[in-house]
């Protein structure tokens, strides 16, 4: 059972009900004396309202904590905001940077097939390292030619070299001949007149010596008869026996050689009667020297234009040759740079042609290209301290510094560079290309593992 009770708020009465159960208190007679009303009396006594007063003393401290929070939040949010501003006043950021590297294409100067394909695509080759062979055959055949053909201009040469050579003697001599004329032909006469008188005179010396060594002879030959029969009555020893044939065969020799003396002495006087006659045909032919001397002069010049010719085919041939040599030696690609192969598309037995790509070369020279907007750059200066963030390796700070400022920005290389002479003009912030160099120190232990093209951030202290 619920009653009601009375509250008296600013000098007004209410009655309002009372959840409270009564079913519990004790039952009250009440005067039915209809004069008199008698209110509902209970016998606990009504408690003055203090839920309002109770309620306050909760949420003081729940506000003390909230302002607490954002005086708290308030500084921390300063602290951080003075830090950034102080940071970003002295440094400029951009993550529109990407690492860049020498990519060194790969092709042959000449055309021909793939014999052998000596690397593969990722491997680490180092400077003139053989990456891939082509058939030799048709270009050796060539080298070949070019040497034959050099061979046959050196041929020509040196036969117009021997023809100038002769030809001015021949013309040198002719007229030698001329003016001596008769006098020189007499004096060859006379020479050979004298040449014959000696050549007499030795006969007759032979033919003693050839007498002498015949008496030498019969002597050593007597001597030697009887050396052989005292040898058979056992009066001698072989010793002088053998002594006597020593004698004999040296006799013998003697003989010999003074025959031959006298062979000698009869070839000279017969040489020398010969000359005797040259001597004369040279005076007969005296006379026409004159004219052939002025004939052999001309051929000279011939023969000098012909030397020239042949050392033009020379040099032809030499150039020839040469070029014959250095296309054998482009059947042999080799690496014009140390560093990794990539984007390998050539085959064995692949017929190429010059200029084609067969594969490309990254070499390890790489930095990093950080396109800056052109309101960023007004105190960035080359030497500047740069930290770099590759997003492949996230937890990785690398050090480096500005190595240059582009000459013009990135839109000015365009193949369309834009063109802002029309009507329509709408401004944009230009990119310009900061060329950052990494440490060396740095990268150490990442050097294989940085590849060109790269997504970097790039943060510069410019103060």
């Amino acid at each position: 059972m619920k009653g009601i009770r009375t509250e008296s708020t600013n000098g007004h009465k209410a009655v309002v009900q009372d959840d409270r159960d009564l079913s519990n208190l004790p039952t009250v007679v009440l005067d039915k004396t209809p004069a008199q009303e008698t209110p509902i009396v209970t016998d606990r006594p009504v408690a003055p309202e203090t839920e309002a007063p109770a309620e306050t003393p909760r949420k003081k401290p729940i506000k003390a904590i909230l302002a607490s929070v954002g005086i708290g939040g308030a500084i921390v949010a300063g602290t951080f905001g003075y830090h950034y501003w102080q940071f970003a006043s002295t440094h400029q950021s951009t993550d529109n940077a990407t690492v860049t590297g020498n990519i060194h294409q790969i092709s042959s100067r000449i055309s021909g097939t793939v014999n052998q394909v000596l690397v593969d695509d990722n491997q680490t080759v180092t400077v003139g390292q053989p990456l891939l062979k082509l058939d030799p055959r048709d270009y050796q055949i060539k080298l070949q030619q070019a040497q034959a053909d050099l061979e046959s201009a050196r041929r020509k040469a040196n036969t117009a070299q021997v023809n100038i050579d002769l030809a001015s003697k021949n013309a040198q001599a002719a007229s030698t001949q001329a003016q001596g004329g008769v006098g020189g032909a007499v004096a060859a006469i006379a020479s050979a007149q004298a040449q014959v008188s000696e050549a007499q005179s030795g006969i007759p010396q032979a033919q003693a010596q050839v007498a002498q060594a015949d008496a030498n002879l019969r002597k050593a030959q007597s001597d030697l008869a009887r050396f052989q029969q005292l040898f058979k009555e056992g009066a001698i020893a072989r010793r002088d026996l053998d002594t006597a044939q020593q004698g004999y065969a040296v006799a013998r020799a003697q003989k010999a050689g003074a025959d031959q003396g006298v062979a000698q002495a009869q070839a000279k006087l017969a040489q020398a009667q010969q000359g005797i006659a040259t001597a004369q045909a040279g005076l007969n032919s005296s006379q026409g020297n004159v004219q052939e001397a002025q004939a052999k002069s001309v051929q000279t010049d011939v023969s000098r234009s012909d030397y020239q010719t042949a050392q033009s085919a020379i040099n032809q041939a030499q150039v020839a040759l040469k070029n014959a040599a250095l296309q054998l030696s482009y059947t042999n690609i080799t690496a014009p740079v140390a560093g990794r192969v990539g984007r390998k598309t050539v085959q064995v037995g692949q017929s190429v042609q010059p200029g084609n790509p067969l594969m490309a070369i990254v070499d390890d020279q790489y930095w990093v290209t950080a396109n800056f907007k052109e309101t960023q750059l007004e105190k960035m200066r080359p030497g500047q301290v740069a930290e770099v963030k590759l997003d492949a390796f996230p937890s990785q700070t690398f050090r480096g510094r500005i190595e240059s400022l582009s000459p013009a920005s990135g839109a000015s290389f365009a193949l369309l560079p834009p063109d802002n002479a029309t009507g329509n003009f709408t401004k944009v912030v230009q990119r310009v290309p900061v060329r950052v160099t990494l440490d060396a120190d740095s990268i150490r232990g990442y050097e294989s593992l940085i590849t060109p093209g790269m997504s970097a951030e790039v943060t510069v202290a410019v103060q």
